[in-house]
Parts: structure tokens; sequence; C-alpha cells
């Protein structure tokens, strides 16, 4: 194996130099240079292996450039919220980890480093498993087009723990119901929908008159409103109306008897939004701030909008609700999805299970 003498020069750059003997008595030297000293040794090692392809397009790429690149070529083929969301990890987590390094020459422990100063800062191992996800597609994509080493591959995970999750209680869930029925309008509406039918925050905003039918008592989840990042233009962020996040997402509801009364009382004209009355939505966050102040008026401490559709889950599982039913209401693409985060019976329904037990005689 051929080395090289690698030294860092007064310009600030590494070179790796390497002998390739003697010429009618002169030695003859071949230099490499990088940014770093693993970029340079990586050139001369490349050089040396006589690889096929051009060393200069194998490492002169940095991962800003070729994350910048990978999200070129996939924004156009996935929906403007992912994209926005892959373009704001990469802006705001993969360029400050990594973007000014060599895309060829990074190694396993600059992955685990970054892994591990997201956990300092306070990140979910759940969130830098997303962020892991897009580094993961930028390599493979480098590994495709620049035959550039999948560094990622064969990195483990942080192991996730499952989040506690706080629901209502019993209680709380009655006093809310009582608030809802003696409050109907159309900030309360948007409570009950979800703690009646398990919908998302964005499925409700987005919901127009037009997607219920009263006749057949069905509620047709179409699209979902949410606000993402922009990159473009003097605006920070906007507000987009796009289709839901999978197609098991898209999905008919069957509306329950408790809420027809509501919903007939409070009916506008088709193409109105469910939660305005008008034609123009509300967005999620302006939906969190009502639910906040119908809590405080019912007396109840804080819970994100979220905890309704917990609710529901827990609720229905409690009545007999098979899961299967349950997993194509809440538009979980795998009943799995539904066990693993939805569902957390009360300490009343375990202890009344337990008490199906018998003893044999």
């Amino acid at each position: 194996m051929i080395r090289g003498t690698t030294y860092r020069r007064k310009d600030g750059r590494w070179e790796c130099r390497i002998s390739l003997g003697s010429e009618q008595g002169h030695k003859k030297y071949r230099s490499f240079y990088g940014k770093t000293k693993e970029e340079a040794e990586f050139k001369m090692v490349a050089a040396c292996q006589n690889t096929e392809h051009s060393t200069e397009q194998i490492t002169e790429m940095t991962v800003k450039e070729l994350a910048l690149e990978w999200f070129s070529v996939c924004k156009n083929r996935i929906k403007e919220s992912t994209a926005a969301n892959y373009r704001m990890k990469i802006e705001k987590h993969i360029i400050p980890g990594f973007g000014g390094m060599n895309a060829a020459v990074i190694k396993a422990k600059a992955i685990y480093e970054f892994m591990e100063k997201k956990l300092h800062e306070g990140l979910s191992v759940r969130y830098i498993s997303d962020i892991m996800v897009v580094l993961k597609s930028i390599f493979k994509y480098a590994s495709r087009e620049y035959h550039i080493n999948n560094v990622t591959d064969g990195i483990i995970m942080p192991k996730k723990s499952k989040p506690e999750i706080t629901i209502m209680s019993k209680d709380e869930q009655k006093r809310l119901a009582n608030y809802i029925n003696n409050n109907r309008n159309t900030s309360t509406l948007g409570a009950a929908l979800s703690l009646y039918t398990g919908m998302r925050i964005g499925e409700i905003c987005a919901l127009r008159w037009e997607n219920i039918d009263m006749e057949k008592r069905i509620l047709t989840v179409r699209h979902t409103i949410q606000r993402i990042q922009c990159f473009e233009g003097d605006s920070k962020t906007k507000v987009i109306i796009a289709e839901p996040k999978s197609q098991s997402s898209r999905r008919e509801i069957p509306i329950p008897d408790c809420i027809m009364p509501m919903l007939k009382e409070l009916k506008s004209k088709n193409s109105a939004f469910v939660l305005t009355g008008t034609e123009k939505p509300i967005e999620p966050r302006t939906m969190q701030y009502r639910f906040k102040r119908i809590l405080e008026n019912a007396g109840i401490g804080y819970f994100n909008f979220h905890v309704c559709r917990h609710c529901f889950a827990s609720g229905a599982v409690e009545l007999g609700f098979d899961v299967k039913t349950l997993s194509e209401i809440l538009g979980h693409s795998s009943v799995q999805v539904t066990l693993d985060r939805y569902i957390h019976t009360s300490m009343e329904h375990k202890r009344n299970c337990m008490n199906l037990m018998t003893i044999a005689s």
C-alpha cells in the first residue's frame, strides 16, 4: 500500500505527497491537496487505486453542495409541505453541522458526534431520526450519482423512548363535552369534531361544508391546512391547503349522532369552511388558541388540541371498537400505528377487564 507524507502548508491547505520513483537521477513526486488532512489523503488513495471516476468529481463536493443538489432533484416529486420540511432540516441542521466538509471524507464518527450534539441541544430522538432520514437520502443519492461512499450505511440511531402521553381524565372530558354542548359555535365545533371523530387539527381547519353529507351522515377528509417555511421572498412562512399526509388519511368518517344537531345548527353554504362559515379558513395555530380559551372557560388545565384525538381513540377502544375500524377512522397507515400511539386505556377500564377473570370451580 502506497503511503504519502501529509502536512499542512503555509496557505492553510493540507498536502499529501507520494514518491513516484526516480527518472534520470531525479526523484519525482505527486501531491494531492485538500482543505483537511483526510481529504488530501483520500485523494491520494483514490488516485492510487486507479478508480474509474475522476478524483475531482468524487472529492470536491461539499455536503452543502450535495444537499442542495439532492433537494433540487427531489423537490418537484414530493408535496410542497414535505419539500419545505426537508429544506428546513437541511438549512437549520445539516448545513451547519456538515456544510463545509468534503462529502467523500466524512467518517461515521462525525455522524455520531452530530447526533450526540443534537441530543445535548435538547432535540428529541424522533426529531433527530427525521433529520437522519434526510441525511441518509442525500448520501444515497451521492453514492448513486458520484460513487461517494455512503457513510450513513450501518449508522445506529439512538434508541427511541415511547413518549409520555397525557390525556384528559374522565371528569375533564365530561366538563369539556358539557361546555361544547352549552356553547355551540364554530370554535367549539372544531373541538367537537376532533373529540367525536378523531380528526387532526389541520384536517378540521381545511374542512368545508361540501365535505359533510348531512343525509348520509358521512364526513369526507380530502385536505389539510398547515403553515410551512418559505425560503424565497419576503415572508418567512405561509399557510397552504394540501392533500393529507398519506393516502390512508384520505377517508370517509361516519358522523356520530351526538354531533349531528350541532352540525345542522351551524350549517353554512357548501363552499364555506366549517370553522369560519366563510370562504376564508383559519389556520391550526389559531384553532389552538381558541381551544386554550375553551379549556379555560370549562375550568380545565392546559392541553394541546391533539389531546382530543387521543381521547377519541382511547374512548373508542373502551366502547368496544375493533382496532382495524378505529385505525381506518383515524386515517392511519397501519393498525400498529394506532396501537402504539393512540390507545391509552384508563385504570377503570383495566380494572373492569381484570374483574372478568374468575377462579375455576
